[in-house]
């Protein structure tokens, strides 16, 4: 019984020692992130990808996903805004999620001019909610594409959700705010 045991320890002890890489290219052995964490965000990852596939199948392509700790890294490239704002939310709403940074672009022609005009829009309104004591800016995305802000994030009330919305529509050469703001009180429902 001895000898079972101290041949269990050894293999084990074995196996730890050499690279250690568990499921599809997860190597555990430089990540700080315990194995259940990386556990976690792999399934995480399968589940978004699997959802943008379904979605639509040039997403499974197109877009790529990372995940670390709970919070989603997107890039690649869509034909239309609306898209890139679809995909947020999907990742948002993916059981689990902390943060989501979006660094998709928009394929298609853009002006210099209209480019600048477009970012100009964005830092005000960035400008604008970190400013206002009504709203936590760092709870939103902010997109401007062709003078359309696209606006996603989180609040905390109703109260805040409209003085995001508010402050957006306020800023010159806005041509139409698309928001989707989820409540937090709804993010608590579903992660459990």
């Amino acid at each position: 019984m001895i000898k079972k045991i101290n041949i269990f320890i050894f293999v084990l002890l074995t196996s730890c020692s050499s690279v250690g890489q568990f499921g599809a290219g997860v190597d555990i052995t430089f990540d700080p992130r315990t194995i259940g964490m990386q556990i976690d965000d792999t399934i995480m990852q399968k589940n978004l990808s699997a959802r943008l596939a379904l979605s639509d199948k040039k997403y499974f392509i197109s877009i790529q996903s990372e995940v670390r700790d709970g919070n989603i890294f997107l890039s690649g490239k869509v034909d239309q805004a609306e898209e890139k704002i679809k995909i947020t939310k999907m990742a948002w709403e993916t059981k689990g999620v902390r943060s989501v940074k979006n660094a998709i672009t928009i394929k298609g022609q853009s002006t210099f001019k209209g480019t600048a005009k477009d970012i100009l829009i964005t830092s005000q309104l960035r400008s604008a909610l970190i400013f206002n004591k009504k709203t936590k800016a760092v709870n939103y995305n902010i997109d401007t594409y062709k003078k359309k802000i696209y606006i996603y994030g989180i609040a905390e009330s109703e109260e805040e959700k409209d003085e995001v919305i508010n402050e957006a529509k306020q800023i010159l050469d806005v041509e139409d705010v698309i928001a989707s703001i989820l409540m937090v009180d709804d993010l608590r429902i579903q992660k459990n």
